[in-house]
């Protein structure tokens, strides 16, 4: 996953050929002069996959480290104060929770507008629910054990006690969650942008690229097949992280 973040950052500066301008002719194969083919205009598509995978891959992590800010602090809130405050945010949680994630998404996009900004408030904002109700089941758990109750009668202090005692146990399951969440989240934002609700082009957005390629599937199947392909590659990498991260947390 490092990796995969690392080249995501210097995307624009190792595509072999400008993403965004004509370097050959139109419909070429892929080849070793252009691994990927061209385009309909003559464009790089390796180039254009590369540029891509940024626009996918970072935007991802964005979603996940606001999500997962927000959920955990609702949840620490809730498995803390306890009582008619944990009530009313699990009801709210609950609710999210419930509904279809992706209809919601495609609901605020919709009255926000397209683009890559609003795409992420929309995934963010029906997010966040998960890494609460972890956050809060966790706290909740470790409030109950022998450790902590002896803590708390000893008189150590709130901010002490979730610092040294709750949080060390939060951690690991809110990671879990969240490293393998990212292929979801890499899913959803091609979805969206496949459905045109992303960047407008000649942006290269990865679902936006297979979306308007379809109708050249079986004559420029490298086209809509290639980006298609390299989505699959980065879910495929994002579990791999993620089960390679779950295994680590529990093996310790």
């Amino acid at each position: 996953m490092p990796v995969v973040t690392v080249l995501a950052v210097l995307a624009p500066w190792i595509t072999p050929f400008d993403p965004q301008l004509r370097v050959a002719g139109a419909y070429l194969p892929p080849s070793a002069g252009h691994w990927f083919g061209t385009d309909e205009i003559g464009r790089d598509l390796f180039s254009r996959v590369i540029l891509g995978a940024q626009y996918t891959w970072l935007p991802a992590l964005a979603v996940i480290g606001f999500s997962l800010t927000v959920g955990t602090l609702v949840g620490l809130i809730s498995g803390l104060v306890g009582d008619k405050v944990d009530l009313v945010i699990q009801r709210i949680v609950d609710l999210f929770l419930v509904l279809p994630a992706t209809l919601i998404a495609l609901a605020v996009v919709a009255s926000l507008g397209p683009g890559l900004d609003n795409t992420m408030i929309a995934i963010a904002i029906v997010w966040w629910p998960w890494y609460a109700r972890i956050s809060r089941d966790e706290i909740r758990r470790l409030k109950a054990r022998p450790h902590v109750e002896a803590a708390r009668i000893a008189g150590v202090s709130g901010p002490r006690l979730l610092l040294r005692y709750l949080l060390p146990g939060v951690v690991p399951a809110l990671l879990i969650g969240a490293s393998l969440d990212v292929a979801n989240i890499v899913m959803t934002l091609s979805l969206m942008s496949f459905l045109g609700l992303g960047l407008p082009a000649p942006a290269p957005e990865l679902g936006a690229m297979t979306a308007r390629s379809l109708d050249s599937l079986t004559v420029h199947w490298w086209l809509p097949i290639l980006p298609a392909a390299i989505i699959f590659l980065l879910c495929l990498l994002a579990n791999l992280a993620g089960d390679g991260i779950r295994a680590a947390l529990r093996g310790a």
